[in-house]
């Protein structure tokens, strides 16, 4: 289950402030055929109702190999041109689940924050979230770099991670990891994206804002 490769790096992009995604689902019985995934229709489903900047997606289905696990978010920054590629699955205790070592085999510099807020956020539910393992981390390469962000297993985590958590009248009481991504793209050379604020609102320091032409 995966797209072609469109363009090497990106060239043919439909505008300058597309964002290109990478999605990489990891379980051996879901790449398998012994279930469905749920991580990359989910996660698609998320960004359809997220993102107002143009965007294009590249999905994987592949099961928890490690080395296998790295040659493919290789392929989506260094190949395809990815500028965020997220993963899902394989970050928790059992032998099998090695996606944050996989991750960070082939990353420049760890970004631990993210880490830390999805497991803050995921201990509002579940005290198991103390065995969670994700990390994120920069892949650069002499042209390019993207963020790499390991996500939970279970689709409704995924959610509650990216968007945070908000009170019954829809307020934010606790940020989700969303918020932080398009300023740390732009940073790292990437794309301008926006958001559809009433999903997540996407934070810049004022002077990093864009000026909206009239």
């Amino acid at each position: 289950m995966s797209t072609n490769i469109t363009n090497s790096k990106n060239k043919n992009r439909q505008h300058p402030d597309e964002v290109w995604i990478g999605l990489i689902s990891i379980s051996d019985r879901a790449s398998s055929g012994v279930y469905q995934d749920e991580g990359i229709p989910a996660l698609e489903n998320w960004f359809s109702k997220t993102l107002l900047s143009p965007w294009h997606m590249e999905s994987r289905l592949i099961p928890d190999e490690k080395d296998l696990i790295s040659q493919t978010i290789v392929e989506l920054i260094d190949v395809v041109g990815c500028d965020l590629v997220l993963t899902t699955g394989g970050t928790g205790p059992s032998r099998r689940d090695l996606t944050p070592e996989a991750t960070l085999a082939v990353s420049t510099r760890e970004m631990p924050g993210f880490g830390e807020q999805m497991r803050q956020i995921s201990l509002k539910f579940v005290p198991t979230a103390i065995l969670s393992r994700q990390v994120a981390a920069l892949r650069e390469i002499e042209d390019h770099a993207a963020l790499i962000i390991n996500l939970p297993g279970q689709p409704k985590a995924v959610q509650e991670t990216l968007e945070g958590l908000k009170d019954s009248d829809g307020k934010s009481i606790m940020p989700g990891i969303f918020a932080a991504v398009p300023y740390c793209i732009d940073l790292i050379g990437g794309p301008y994206i926006e958001t559809n604020e009433a999903v997540v609102k996407a934070f810049r320091p004022k002077s990093a804002v864009r000026q909206t032409k009239i």
